[in-house]
Order: structure tokens, then sequence, then C-alpha cells
């Protein structure tokens, strides 16, 4: 009499993505993204038209009243653009992010053997494209104007590369805005209201010590001011400072904080 084998009904279930599935899932959905961007092309004005009219506007409005003439502004006002342009880039993810969840597009994700936080992470990579546009840009028209950033091409490499590290780690802050904000009106009210302050309230455009005690207290703490404050010192100095390494802590803190609060969110909505 022949036995009969009886298969384990789990054998063929999809198995929990590792580390590299992961990697591979984030970059497969970053490409997407990235296609996205190529066939929408307006939703890259605010890293290369912006960039144009800020640097030009900022540079000639302000230049003159706070340093004198606008060439002695433009070292501290073009890192400064650089962290203001790449934090408004930031809020587009999470406006897009709330889009793309009110359309039904994660509705497919979320049955698909995929790792949970590769549709959160893959859009925020393919972004690293547009805050390394922005940075080019703002560069590009500073020098067009007469900058000239004295850390030479290192330093401004280095620069743009810590605007881009700094803009993908505050994205995860906009991106848990855009998951738990009920549609993409109400996210960029959010994140405007929370945008502006942090980069009004910096060193962005002024030198800290102009401003009244309080006012320069927070902007002192402001993790954007630490980034800019790197950004000048790699841009117009060359130098590896120590705010450099506070500003590549920052931007590990807040990964580390707003990742994972960004994926339990998620989850819990799909």
């Amino acid at each position: 009499m022949s036995s009969l084998t009886v298969s384990d009904p789990t054998a063929d279930l999809p198995t929990r993505p590792g580390l590299g599935d992961t990697v591979s899932q984030t970059v497969t959905l970053a490409w997407r993204a990235t296609m996205k961007m190529r066939r929408s092309l307006e939703v890259m004005f605010d890293v290369t038209i912006q960039p144009l009219v800020f640097t030009g506007m900022f540079a000639y409005i302000f230049g003159g009243a706070i340093s004198g003439d606008v060439d002695s502004y433009l070292p501290l006002i073009i890192p400064g653009l650089i962290g203001q342009t790449v934090l408004t880039a930031c809020v587009a993810t999470g406006v897009q992010l709330r889009t793309d969840m009110d359309t039904g597009v994660f509705d497919r994700f979320k049955v698909l053997p995929i790792s949970r936080i590769a549709p959160l992470a893959g859009p925020m990579v393919a972004d690293l494209l547009r805050y390394f546009i922005a940075s080019v840009l703002t560069f590009a028209v500073g020098i067009a104007i007469g900058y000239r950033p004295g850390g030479g091409v290192p330093g401004v490499a280095g620069a743009v590369l810590l605007a881009m590290l700094a803009g993908w780690s505050l994205a995860w802050i906009f991106t848990l805005f855009g998951i738990v904000g009920r549609n993409a009106q109400a996210v960029q009210g959010i994140s405007l209201l929370v945008m502006f302050p942090l980069t009004f309230l910096s060193n962005a455009f002024v030198p800290t010590e102009t401003m009244p005690g309080p006012l320069r207290a927070f902007a002192e703490v402001n993790p954007v001011s630490l980034v800019i404050t790197a950004i000048r010192d790699l841009a117009n100095d060359g130098a590896v400072t120590g705010d450099v390494g506070w500003a590549l802590l920052g931007c590990g803190v807040v990964i580390a904080v707003f990742a994972p609060l960004s994926v339990r969110a998620f989850n819990r909505k799909m």
C-alpha cells in the first residue's frame, strides 16, 4: 500500500525580504519614480526654476543691506539657498506620497511580497536627483553672478553631497506627514508650516549674531542651521570642521527617528 505524502502548505509562501531584496526593490521603485519625473517635468520646477529665481532675487535684494555689497553676501547666501531649496523639495516628497496613496497606487504594493520600506524609500532615493540638480544649479547661478567658492571643486562636491544627504534625511519627516495627513492639501499646509520656520529662523539668509536673543538661540540649534554652516565650511573653505560632523550626526538621528515612525504609520494605514 503506497503512502501519501502531504506537502507543507507554507512552503510556497513568500519569505520575509532580506536586506538584498529590500535594496533591489528600493532601486526598482526609485527607477519608477524617476520615470514619473521625466513624464511630468512640472514636478521639477521647484528644483530648476526656483534656484534660478531665488538666487538672483535674494542676492541683489539683501546683499547691500546685510553685507554692504552683493559679492560679499554671496558666500553667505549661496549655501543658505541650497539648504532652503533642498528643504522645499522635501515638502514635495510628502505631498506626492499622499497623492499616490489617495489614488490607489499603494493598494497594489501592499499585496506584493516586497519590503514595507521600499515603497517609501524608493521615491526618496529618486529625489536625490532633485536635490543634486537644485544644489548644482544654485552653485552655478552663484558663480555666474560672482561667487567664488574657496573650497574649489572638492569643497563644492562635498557640499553638494552633504545637501543631498540632508535632503534625504529631512524628507523622512515630510514622508510621515504624507502618511498621516488626510489629503494632499492638508499635507502641503502642515509641511509648509514646518518648513518656513525651519528655513527663515536659521542662519540661511542672515548671520545669527544679528538676531534678538530668543531667535538667535533657536537659530543656532536649528538642524537646518547646522547643515547650512557645514555646507559653508565645505564650499567656502574646503574644511571638514566639527560642524560637518554635527550635521552628519543630525542627519543620522533624523533618519533613526522618523524612518521607523514612517514605516510603522505606513503599515497601519495599509
